[in-house]
């Protein structure tokens, strides 16, 4: 077995890294994982959160994403984040809208219970959770916010 995989990480905006890793840490929707060469392949809905690259020479790296889907196979994992920045970009600016557009689609889901179902509000609910949390993990307020009305 290999002792390294390919990594990719892209955004509708850009394409972050593109590195052989040892392992990625990965807040997965279910539950936080962490895949390895010689993964079993499977795909894994993201929640927001921090994912940290472990590279060949052991440096680790995080990035920040508000979601997305992640492809994970023997010998790579590709990552298609919503929204993603290294860690050191989170400004509190950019979390500022991050969390904006957290408390909208809350607001949204609520707004239209009777047509989406209780568990779509539920979901946008624990989005809102999962980016305050990620918000506080890197230090920044998740109560600077604009809430839309």
């Amino acid at each position: 077995m290999a002792d390294t995989m390919q990594f990719d990480l892209v955004s509708p905006e850009r394409s972050l890294v593109s590195v052989p890793v040892r392992e990625v840490r990965l807040p997965g929707n279910d539950g936080d994982l962490t895949a390895m060469p010689g993964h079993a392949p499977t795909i894994v809905t993201l929640r927001p959160g921090l994912v940290t690259v472990v590279a060949e020479n052991g440096t680790e790296t995080e990035f920040a994403v508000t979601g997305g889907f992640v492809e994970i196979g023997p010998d790579s994992i590709s990552l298609l984040a919503e929204r993603g920045h290294p860690r050191e970009e989170i400004s509190q600016e950019i979390f500022n809208e991050m969390m904006t557009d957290a408390h909208r689609q809350r607001r949204q889901a609520e707004d239209r219970r009777d047509q989406v179902g209780e568990d779509v509000v539920t979901a946008a609910v624990k989005l809102l959770a999962d980016m305050e949390a990620l918000g506080t993990h890197v230090g920044l307020d998740p109560n600077q916010a604009s809430v839309p009305d």
